[in-house]
């Protein structure tokens, strides 16, 4: 069996943020990313392209041309190997651009490769490496991944708090809580996401655009789509949204893989209550309000045991005078 060298991380590095270019535009494929080297050089970049063609590995193969030959590859994803009238398997591609070593971060889940782009690649006599970065590669496609694995878009819960878990005043009041790094970073995470979700009572509250307000990135702001059961309530006065009357029901969107919850108190309790929340955003403000609207509701709890192990910390950081955290939902 093949084995990593010292550089491949790094490389595997460049692929993962080349793939990160295609999350929340990609689905229903994985936003995967790819790099070839030769002699320490890169000669091709490819990241999935919006709606899911071509794939990395075709657009950083057309970029190397011939110097391929010999080369290394490296992706974040297993090379495909099922046809599509969409475009060519990639690990066809490979073979035949004579690419002498491919260094894989995840297999493919999807039942249509699932391992066999890895055979048909070892077949052809290319030396394959698996499990580089696979981690990092697997948050980077959480939201394909979900669905392959939970038949369900990855869902990020976004809070923003006071240090005393309140998400307004009394009144309702909300603008701002937090700051505007804060607030831009909102912003990247939703240019992140196919779909966007809040409840009827935010919508009437606030009646949120929802769009992303970030130079360059306006045109990736997610579809809108709005939790209540009055399937009425999608036809308002600033604009259409399409209604999901249980959050169970976002099994049912189609082209969707990353999907961010904003609010409010009520639904993001649903989510968390229904068990679909993997990913939270907590961004909390140096601010007391004290007697305010608290961010969750009832979310189910049985016991205060209960509430234990659930989440992993993953990162953090300060954005300006806010700070951020984000969990995992453990799950086994």
């Amino acid at each position: 069996m093949a084995s990593a060298t010292a550089d491949d991380a790094r490389w595997m590095g460049a692929a993962l943020a080349l793939g990160a270019r295609g999350r929340g535009r990609t689905a229903p494929n994985p936003n995967v990313g790819c790099v070839v080297v030769n002699q320490g050089r890169v000669i091709g970049r490819g990241w999935t392209q919006p709606g899911g063609r071509p794939h990395a590995e075709a657009m950083a193969l057309d970029e190397a041309g011939p110097a391929a030959s010999g080369a290394t590859l490296y992706t974040t994803l297993e090379p495909c190997a099922h046809q599509s009238l969409r475009g060519p398997t990639c690990s066809d591609l490979l073979i035949q651009h004579r690419v002498g070593r491919v260094v894989i971060a995840l297999g493919d889940p999807d039942q249509r490769t699932n391992g066999d782009g890895i055979d048909r690649l070892r077949s052809a006599g290319i030396t394959v490496v698996t499990g580089v970065r696979s981690d990092d590669a697997w948050r980077s496609m959480a939201g394909f991944l979900t669905r392959q694995a939970l038949g369900r878009p990855q869902v990020t819960l976004k809070l923003a708090t006071s240090l005393d878990g309140q998400i307004a005043m009394a009144d309702g009041s909300s603008r701002w809580i937090t700051g505007p790094m804060a607030r831009a970073h909102g912003h990247l995470e939703r240019s992140r996401h196919e779909a966007i979700l809040v409840g009827r009572g935010t919508l009437e509250a606030d009646s949120p655009a929802l769009d992303v307000r970030l130079s360059g990135l306006e045109a990736h702001s997610p579809r809108r789509y709005l939790l209540s059961r009055r399937p009425e309530d999608g036809q308002r006065e600033n604009g259409q949204w399409t209604v999901i009357t249980t959050p169970a029901a976002i099994a049912d969107l189609e082209g969707v893989n990353d999907l961010l919850v904003e609010g409010g108190a009520q639904t993001a309790a649903a989510f968390l209550a229904a068990d679909l929340v993997d990913r939270l955003l907590l961004y909390r403000a140096p601010i007391l309000i004290g007697a305010g609207k608290a961010a969750l509701g009832d979310i189910g709890l049985a016991t205060l045991e209960a509430a234990h192990g659930r989440w992993r910390r993953h990162d953090a950081r300060q954005l300006g005078s806010d700070r951020l955290e984000v969990y995992e939902r453990g799950r086994g």
